[in-house]
């Protein structure tokens, strides 16, 4: 028991204890021993990096992919008072140039990167002068061509030890099938393949799925007398306006998210469905990073996620208050068709992918071998319309190259202005008695902002062209010449989908995919498909039974309120009693069909109330259906393989 430990997280989080397996894991980080935590979500993996880290001399390097979850831990700390920066594709030059200065006088507790920043040659020499106490690796399945994200610049991370000899290094994951993890070991080399893993059963959820021709009616049902926050995942952004209109329709409060709103949107909705003034929030798949909402009652699946990793992950958003919450997913047979059409379209051959790579090039004039860290507004629709490609296949061929780590595609429109002062206090004085001018405007960020002089910091031009009396239009005007005096450092908001080349523009030649790798890629997402839907129409075996045994849970308990054990427990059978039945019936059936009452006569050793209960069953989920002569076959579940 670290006394110390607890003290910080009282201190900066407000906890006086930690929970499940949070103090092991930091008490393995402070002996310096490399490990991998397997936690599921809302278990609070981040605690078990940023305590330790506030514990150690020197800097905690945090490795992760989603962009949006640096900027929201960075954001969350900094509100803490805990020194923490993030370097990520889109950043301006500039704002990179002072996080790097920071980190090499040891400014930081905790820099977030994305894994593309460990090719970068100036990343590695500011490493190598950094005192890094920790390598952090969130969202460690990435690391894995098994996972369910795999992104090869992961498979980078264990060259950049050498860089940082001292360091531990603990990986972190909610979502791991036991080949995933021994992959993640053999990728990252550690010293000892130590492993911290919580089940991930959650017993106070309820897993539903339900077969719907009227999706909209059954989702209206579901939320009409729902008291509390709910989450409604949609695959695309129209159909979160479509379903959230609809609701608001049948007087049930609602609002959408999705990637391509702008900034102040996205947070304004977050924000009203956190506070509780609208109970219900439509979202792709954009929405979920760094919510910290303990309430949840529901999480509903339109459409179906794309495997059963994301799934649980979203479900997983449910009932984090230990309270009862419900999962439900919805789904059709159309649905089944269109996501194997969908991943069919998700990896277009190598060819087309190394086209529409020179392709964007040419389209945002960036010449050959050029290399900047500056972002190029975007437009995806446009680019395919000009050179006659499919939305689909470009949008498909973006995420490969970005996976990859030849380009990065940030949808998310609008981020905020940034300014920073560059110059010392008495530089600036000095300037200011030169040019009374610029006086008003100056004197007001120095009012309104604070800690300019040291970094970069979000501003509101629309706010302080209000407090310095001045049309907006103009401040911007002023701003931007005082940026090119380089009195400032000043970096407008982007409004519009930026595209990145984090390595410049490569040649096509350079533009490289293993077939191999390529065919293996696909070949795993079809089986992860593949799992899903046996998920999905798997109406015989419960359903938190089926998740566990995916992720490489011995011998789970029924959990007693899925749909499934919702339906064998009117049944009133036993597990055991209800299989012995069910094994008996099929074996009758699948020798030959009969009517109702010959295969209750030759099924004797059974009471005949509970064999006709599970016959009933069966027929209400399809697994024997009725002939038109009314005698009965056993149905094998539809041919969903590929």
């Amino acid at each position: 028991m670290n006394t110390e430990a607890r003290k910080i997280l009282l201190q900066y989080w407000g906890f006086s204890e930690f929970r499940g397996l949070q103090e092991e894991i930091v008490e393995a980080v402070l002996r310096h021993e490399d490990s991998l935590a397997l936690l599921p979500t809302g278990a609070g993996k981040s605690i078990c990096f940023q305590v330790p880290a506030l514990m150690m001399d020197g800097c905690c390097l945090v490795i992760t992919p989603l962009v949006a979850l640096m900027k929201d831990q960075v954001g969350r700390l900094r509100k803490l008072g805990i020194a923490a920066a993030a370097i990520y594709s889109g950043m301006h030059y500039n704002e990179i140039e002072s996080v790097y200065s920071n980190c090499v006088h040891n400014k930081f507790k905790l820099l977030y990167v994305s894994p593309e920043r460990l090719v970068n040659d100036v990343f590695r020499d500011v490493l190598a002068r950094m005192k890094v106490s920790l390598i952090t690796i969130d969202e460690a399945h990435c690391i894995s061509q098994w996972g369910y994200d795999f992104r090869p610049p992961y498979l980078r991370i264990a060259e950049i030890k050498e860089y940082a000899p001292d360091a531990s290094v603990l990986a972190l994951t909610a979502t791991a099938t036991p080949l995933v993890v021994e992959d993640i070991f053999t990728q990252l080399n550690f010293s000892s393949n130590q492993l911290f893993k919580s089940s991930f059963e959650r017993k106070n959820l309820s897993y539903n799925i339900a077969k719907q021709a009227d999706k909209t009616t059954a989702l209206t049902r579901l939320l009409e007398n729902e008291k509390g926050s709910s989450i409604i995942y949609v695959r695309s952004r129209k159909k979160s306006r479509v379903i959230a209109e609809a609701l608001q329709h049948n007087n049930i409060s609602a609002s959408f998210y999705h990637a391509g709103l702008d900034t102040k949107t996205r947070d304004e909705r977050q924000k009203q469905w956190t506070l509780g003034q609208k109970k219900v929030i439509v979202a792709t798949n954009a929405f979920g990073m760094g919510i910290d909402k303990a309430d949840v009652r529901q999480v509903i699946h339109y459409d179906l996620p794309d495997c059963i990793e994301s799934y649980f992950q979203e479900a997983g958003r449910a009932g984090r208050d230990l309270k009862h919450a419900i999962n439900t997913l919805f789904y059709h047979d159309d649905d089944i068709v269109n996501a194997k059409k969908q991943l069919q379209a998700s990896y277009p051959p190598l060819a087309k992918i190394r086209d529409i790579y020179t392709a964007l090039g040419n389209y945002l004039q960036i010449p050959e071998g050029s290399n900047s860290e500056m972002g190029f507004d975007f437009n995806i629709g446009s680019f395919a319309n000009t050179y006659s490609y499919g939305i689909m296949e470009t949008y498909s061929a973006i995420k490969l190259l970005e996976k990859e780590g030849f380009l990065f595609y940030t949808e998310s429109a609008g981020q905020f202005s940034q300014l920073f002062v560059p110059i010392k206090k008495d530089v600036l004085y000095r300037f200011l008695v030169d040019h009374p001018g610029y006086d008003n405007v100056l004197k007001e960020i120095l009012r309104s902002y604070s800690g300019v002089f040291s970094d970069y910091i979000n501003i509101n031009e629309t706010l302080l062209a209000k407090r310095a009396l001045l049309r907006k239009e103009e401040l911007i005007k002023q701003l931007l010449h005082l940026n090119k005096q380089k009195i400032i450092s000043y970096i407008p908001i982007k409004t519009k989908p930026q595209l990145h080349f984090p390595p410049g523009r490569m040649s096509t030649k350079n533009i490289q995919f293993s077939k191999e790798n390529y065919e293996q890629l696909k070949s795993n997402a079809e089986k992860r498909l593949q799992s899903l839907l046996n998920f999905i129409t798997n109406g015989l075996e419960c359903r938190s039974q089926q998740l566990l045994k995916y992720f490489g849970e011995k011998n789970p308990k029924r959990c007693g309120q899925c749909d499934v054990c919702k339906e064998k427990n009117k049944a009133q059978l036993n597990d055991m009693e209800f299989e012995s039945i069910k094994t008996s019936i099929q074996s009758a059936l699948e020798t030959k069909n009969m009517h109702f009452y010959e295969l209750v006569a030759s099924l004797r050793q059974y009471d005949e109330d509970h064999l006709i209960a599970v016959i009933r069953w069966l027929l209400d989920n399809k697994q024997v259906i009725r002939l038109k002569d009314e005698r009965m076959q056993w149905h094998k579940q539809m041919d969903i393989l590929f």
